[in-house]
């Protein structure tokens, strides 16, 4: 191999080892939201409500940081992030229902 391909490729895994840690910071805080939101609530559809809440919340803040830092529009990306976490959310519930998942 030639010099500058071995430079190449230690960036190229560099930058792939500083992706991973980024998304592990962000899975890690993303994880923890709902988490705080919840862990101090003993009746089921409270508790329910206020993961969905907090983690609505959490996704606005996160859509309008995103949408300011990429420049794009605010209205729009706040709507999609939202939306798309609310069916996750939908979705991870419905699943976790038919297995018969308590955990929650």
């Amino acid at each position: 191999m030639a010099e500058g391909t071995k430079k190449k490729e230690k960036m190229r895994v560099d930058q792939v080892r500083g992706k991973a840690a980024d998304l592990t910071i962000a899975f890690t805080m993303g994880a923890i939201v709902p988490l705080l939101g919840a862990s101090f609530i003993r009746n089921y559809k409270v508790r329910v409500g206020v993961v969905v809440g907090v983690v609505s919340v959490a996704l606005v803040v996160f859509a309008w940081l995103g949408a300011a830092l990429g420049k794009a529009p605010l209205a729009r990306s706040i709507v999609r992030v939202l939306i798309g976490g609310w069916l996750a959310m939908a979705i991870t519930f419905g699943l976790t229902k038919l297995v018969g998942s308590s955990g929650l």
